[in-house]
C-alpha cells in the first residue's frame, strides 16, 4: 500500500541544490548545445540558422559513420572484454591466494599513471622499428617481425584498444570489494553441500554482485563512447580515419572553428550514449541472475 509521504515539502527543499546543478551543468549546457548544431558558427561571428543541414551533412559522411563504428567497438570492449577480465581477477583475489595483496596493488597502479604517459608507452611498444612487441614476436617465432601495428589498418583499432582493456585495476577494486562483503558464511555451507568451487562461484557469488557487474559495466561503456585521449596520442585518428572516434571527430571540428558540426557531433554522441546505457541496464540490470526484479 502505498503511504503519503509527510515530508515532501522538505523533500522538495532538498531537491533544490541537486537540481538547480544538473540544470545548471548539464540541461543548459546540452540545451546550448542542441541549439548550437542547428546554425552555422564559427565561434565568433553571428550563429546562422540552417536547421539539420548539419545533421545530414555528417550523417552521410563515412567519417561519421567510421568514428560511431569505432565508438560501439570501444564501447562493447570496454564494457565486456575489460570487465570480464576484471571480474576474472576479483573472484580469484577474493579468494585470498598468496600475495593477493600485493598483485590487488599491482593490478591498480596502472590506474593512477598519466594516460599520456600509458599512451606513450604503448606507442613505443607498437613501434615498426624497434618496439618491444615485435622484438618479442620474432624471438619467440624466429622470424624478423617489423609490423607496424598502429599504421596497418587491420591492426590499427585492436592495438588501441588493447593497451586500455588490460588495465582492469579500477574495476576489480570495485567488483572486489563486493566479493568480499559476501559472508563467508554463505560458502561454508555451500562446502558442507559440496558445492565446488566453480558452482560457489557461479551460483552464490555472481548473482550477488550482478548489479556491481552491470555497474561496472555502464560506466566502462560510458568511457568507451567518450574515447578520445589515447587514441588522439597514438595514431591521431588514422591511418585513414580508420581509429577515429566521435570525440576526436569532434575536436577536429572545433579546431576547424567549424563549432556548429562539433555541437552536431556532441548531440549525437549523447543520443548514441543514452540508448546504448539504457539499452545495457534493459537487457543485463532489470533483473538479477537469480529471476528478481532489481
Amino acid at each position: 500500500m502505498l503511504v503519503k509521504n509527510k515530508n515532501w515539502k522538505w523533500i522538495i527543499i532538498f531537491m533544490i541544490p541537486i537540481t538547480a546543478m544538473y540544470t545548471a551543468f548539464f540541461i543548459y549546457p546540452f540545451g546550448f548545445v542542441f541549439f548550437s548544431s542547428l546554425n552555422s558558427w564559427n565561434g565568433i561571428s553571428s550563429m546562422e540558422f540552417v536547421g539539420f543541414e548539419n545533421y545530414s551533412k555528417l550523417l552521410q559522411a563515412s567519417t561519421l559513420q567510421i568514428s560511431a563504428r569505432n565508438n560501439i567497438i570501444w564501447s562493447l570492449s570496454l564494457g565486456f572484454l575489460q570487465i570480464g577480465l576484471a571480474t576474472i581477477i576479483a573472484f580469484i583475489l577474493a579468494r585470498r591466494p598468496r600475495f593477493w595483496k600485493t598483485l590487488r596493488t599491482v593490478y591498480f597502479v596502472p590506474k593512477v599513471i598519466s594516460g599520456v604517459a600509458i599512451a606513450m608507452l604503448w606507442k613505443a611498444v607498437y613501434n615498426a622499428e624497434y618496439g618491444a612487441l615485435n622484438a618479442v614476436l620474432t624471438l619467440i617465432t624466429g622470424q624478423e617481425w617489423s609490423h607496424n601495428w598502429l599504421g596497418a589498418f587491420n591492426t590499427a583499432l585492436p592495438a588501441i584498444i588493447a593497451q586500455e582493456v588490460m588495465y582492469i585495476g579500477y574495476f576489480m577494486i570495485i567488483i572486489l570489494a563486493g566479493v568480499m562483503s559476501i559472508p563467508t558464511s554463505y560458502y561454508e555451507a555451500a562446502e558442507i553441500d559440496g558445492a565446488s568451487v566453480w558452482q560457489q562461484e557461479t551460483l552464490i557469488t555472481l548473482p550477488v554482485v550482478w548489479g556491481i557487474i552491470v555497474t561496472a559495466m555502464t560506466l566502462a561503456m560510458a568511457y568507451g563512447l567518450r574515447h578520445f585521449e589515447a587514441t588522439f596520442l597514438m595514431t591521431g585518428g588514422g591511418p585513414g580515419h580508420s581509429t577515429s572516434t566521435l570525440a576526436l571527430m569532434m575536436y577536429d571540428k572545433i579546431g576547424a572553428r567549424k563549432l556548429g558540426e562539433a555541437s552536431t557531433i556532441g548531440t549525437i554522441l549523447v543520443v548514441v550514449g543514452f540508448f546504448v546505457i539504457v539499452t545495457l541496464n534493459k537487457t543485463l540490470g532489470s533483473k538479477s541472475l537469480t529471476g528478481e526484479d532489481q
